[in-house]
């Protein structure tokens, strides 16, 4: 090598650091084989090899109506226009889309042998023929109409669907396997006409949430059936996108004419070989883990499955299908993992995403085709238009087509005698001399009509997102009757299964809520019982600012009913709802909530069943406003909230308790005044509705609290200086709703009520200051006095700060004393 070569080679070299260069190339490499090879699209539920097979299938007429072609003539055109691999993956992928133990709906009509369930591979593709199958055609309908964008093969010489518009949902159907880098799908198939009506559920109700889409899905639907052991598995991969499902093979035990039984096993589960598990099942008996077994035979035909497993004399049937079941595949574990590409990033998605996606898709696909739709009638209208023109004016069209040198000068003549377009003398020079004739006039005037009707009705349809809708749902309803059948697994229900609820334990736990919307889930043991007059301990860190001003104690189990400030109503679990530890400031209530910004929830109640009868939320404004509405009638809680009450323009929601319908309440104002009457006085209103009078306020007043009457209760008044005092029932006289309610505390010398509560003897208090501290007491260390008393000291609050609100509580069993506790005396 001369020293001018040495030196040209020397330039081209460059120093990399090898680790970042691997780490590149890896990361090039992953994402290539998620995107392009090993995960399929959410929309159509395909792999790009499946799509690029389909799509070459119907570029080749091969639909169900034509002669099955040789395999290996489509596997070459995949290759040779779309797919640049191996040829086995081609094949292997076609295989698959035709074995109907594989998938529930087989996209391809296979003839010749493509494998069985006892694991037999295929013939070579110079042997197999294959054609679409009846409902893959549904896969590309419409795929002509720019339904679908296209994109540029490997060598850029052909063009490529990107995804197919897939009118019906292939994922769910179908489900699809996959290994990427670093991830794996595994989407179990599922029947066809259940998810076209969770499908349509979702269109007519697009708030519906888990439960009642699991209503229209039941569960996975695997094409050699079996049966699945409860549905904790199929909530938890539902709910989260991640599941383990429990299918067992179905098995009857039946008695021979010798007066033996025998096991009879006609299902196996799911991808499970047929002739390993015999195989299995024979090495058991083999090496005695399974003594009871006396012959084992495989009975199937083209009939169905049929394993016998026939038993010894004086054998216990069940006792050996357990076995089966404990030490086989007979029972096998399905792992839930749905992962697919949506926007071409991978994402693991429950089941309602799922769907929502395919409906927005389909949303795309019918746009598109009615706007195609639409540019081509009106393309035809325009043409129309034209031949009209050389009808009315047949004549002196005539005279300047014979007097014209050629067409493309009849074409000019005509476009500037009459001011047509190009496509329109075109079309008057295409004609033939009969379609001149006054006949043809009124056809051309007739299909005129027609295509005027079908522009306005498409623009309609894409004026309208309900009609685009209601498209998708009708063609879903319409390919639902035409290829829906039963569903071939049973669900089985297990006795003590665990859901995925179940895993959560119940216990009681204290929700907070501060002014600036934070919000968690304590145990309620998290405040220690302190004696009277206690200095409290921090509930909180906070901003310096911020301040508690909703409590609640419910149990983790219990539905959490959130009402704002606008009238609107939320609905969470309370294991939803993050625990945190005592000083955590929690989570914003708008990551849980959908609420504006400019609303805020003003109250939380404890609700563990909704269809219990006779059971009422009574509803009372900051202004004074009653409201009382069945339970029932907030059975389903949109995600987006639903209205809870019509509120004036300058009220709020203030407080909401659960009633029985025969209940008396105690309203109670923060200028000291207070009535008690009874529920029924204001008569039960609709949802929406605005209400009728609680109590007269006087200016500047307000409510601040509002609580259910118990007779061998008393009726804990607290200031917002710390002081407390008890009063009995009795003294609170019963009148009509509306009035101005009796002097319930003097608050001229005893400051403004923060809260009025209904108290047993044995509950226990939790006060809160608006600078965060918090304390629990006793209730029967607050006297007893009458409604003209100011109480005692139910807690030290700082200079400056105030009692915000109480929350009452069941008593702890042993008290605890708390460091730098206060005494009465002192």
């Amino acid at each position: 090598m001369n020293n001018n070569e040495e030196f040209g080679t020397a330039a081209r070299l460059r120093d990399v650091d090898i680790e970042s260069e691997m780490k590149k190339s890896f990361l090039d490499y992953s994402m290539s084989v998620i995107v392009s090879r090993a995960l399929p699209d959410v929309r159509d539920g395909l792999k790009p090899v499946h799509r690029r097979i389909i799509y070459t299938l119907h570029e080749n007429g091969l639909t169900p109506d034509k002669a099955y072609r040789k395999c290996a003539d489509t596997v070459g055109s995949v290759l040779g226009r779309y797919h640049p691999h191996g040829d086995a993956s081609v094949y292997d992928a076609m295989v698959r889309l035709a074995q109907d133990f594989s998938l529930r709906y087989p996209l391809i009509d296979g003839h010749g042998n493509f494998g069985s369930v006892d694991g037999d591979p295929p013939a070579a593709y110079r042997y197999t023929e294959s054609r679409m199958s009846k409902i893959s055609l549904s896969l590309v309908t419409d795929i002509d109409k720019d339904t679908v964008d296209f994109v540029s093969n490997y060598d850029d010489r052909l063009k490529e669907p990107s995804v197919l518009p897939s009118r019906f949902p292939n994922l769910l159907v179908n489900g699809s396997t996959g290994i990427a880098v670093g991830m794996a799908t595994n989407i179990p198939p599922h029947n066809l006409s259940e998810v076209i009506d969770a499908v349509c559920l979702l269109i007519d109700h697009p708030q519906a949430q888990l439960e009642e889409i699991m209503q229209c899905i039941k569960g996975p639907d695997f094409p050699t059936g079996g049966i699945i052991m409860g549905r904790s598995g199929i909530r938890a991969a539902y709910a989260t996108g991640r599941g383990k499902i429990t299918l067992r093979a179905r098995a009857e035990i039946e008695e021979m004419h010798n007066g033996r039984e025998r096991i009879v096993v006609t299902e196996l589960p799911y991808m499970v070989n047929k002739a390993r598990l015999i195989e299995h099942i024979a090495e058991m008996v083999k090496d005695k883990r399974i003594e009871q077994i006396s012959d084992l035979r495989d009975e199937s035909d083209r009939e169905g499955m049929r394993i016998v497993i026939e038993l010894k004399r004086d054998a216990n049937a069940q006792v050996v299908l357990n076995q089966l079941y404990s030490y086989s595949q007979m029972q096998d574990t399905v792992g839930v993992i749905m992962l697919a590409l949506a926007g071409g990033v991978p994402k693991v998605m429950p089941l309602r995403e799922m769907l929502t996606h395919y409906i927005k898709f389909q949303e795309e696909v019918i746009t598109r085709r009615t706007q195609y739709d639409l540019k081509k009638i009106k393309e035809r209208e325009h043409v129309l238009e034209g031949l009209k023109v050389a009808v009315d004016n047949t004549d002196e069209v005539i005279r300047i087509i014979r007097n014209s040198k050629d067409q493309p000068a009849a074409k000019t003549n005509l476009m500037t005698r009459f001011g047509i377009t190009d496509a329109q003398a075109s079309a008057i020079v295409a004609m033939r001399l009969g379609q001149l004739s006054g006949l043809e006039r009124i056809k051309i005037e007739e299909e005129l009509a027609a295509i005027l009707k079908k522009v306005a009705e498409y623009e309609a349809i894409l004026a309208d997102e309900g009609r685009v809708l209601a498209i998708v749902r009708e063609e879903l309803v319409q390919f639902k009757e035409k290829y829906g059948d039963e569903r071939r697994t049973e669900i089985m229900a297990v006795s003590g299964e665990v859901d995925i609820e179940d895993l959560i334990p119940v216990e009681d736990c204290v929700i907070t809520l501060t002014h600036f919307g934070y919000i968690k889930r304590q145990r309620v043991d998290a405040y220690r019982t302190q004696r009277r007059g206690g200095r409290g301990i921090s509930g909180m860190s906070r901003r310096e600012e911020d301040f508690v001003e909703e409590l609640f104690v419910c149990s983790t189990h219990d539905y959490i009913m959130f009402f704002t400030s606008k009238g609107r109503c939320f609905r969470l679990k309370g294991y939803e709802i993050a625990e945190c530890s005592r000083t955590s400031r929690g989570t914003n209530i708008v990551n849980l909530l959908q609420i504006d910004s400019d609303e805020k929830v003003t109250s939380m109640i404890q609700v563990s069943d909704f269809d219990e009868e006779q059971r009422y939320l009574v509803m009372v404004t900051r202004k004074g406003i009653i409201k009382r509405t069945l339970l029932s009638a907030y059975r389903n809680v949109r995600k987006m909230g639903l209205i809870a009450i019509g509120l004036d323009e300058d009220d709020e929601l203030a407080w909401v308790r659960q009633t029985d319908g025969s209940s008396e309440l105690i309203v109670a104002t923060k200028q000291g005044m207070a009535i008690r009457f009874n529920e029924q006085d204001a008569r039960p209103l609709s949802r929406t509705a605005r209400g009728v009078k609680a109590i007269t306020l006087s200016p500047g007043d307000e409510v601040v609290g509002m609580d259910r009457v118990r007779e061998e209760a008393t009726v804990l008044t607290v200031s917002e200086g710390g002081s407390g005092r008890r009063s009995l029932v009795s003294q609170y006289r019963l009148q009509s709703r509306g009035g101005k309610g009796i002097r319930n505390y003097y608050v001229d010398k005893n400051g403004p009520v923060a809260g009025v509560r209904i108290v047993d003897e044995d509950d226990d208090v939790i006060m809160i200051t608006d600078d965060g501290v918090i304390i629990r007491i006793p209730v029967n260390q607050i006297t007893i006095q009458s409604r003209y008393g100011g109480g005692v000291r139910a807690m030290r609050v700082a200079e400056g700060s105030r009692v915000v609100t109480l929350a009452r509580t069941p008593k702890e069993e042993e008290e605890e004393t708390a460091e730098g506790e206060v005494s009465e005396e002192e």
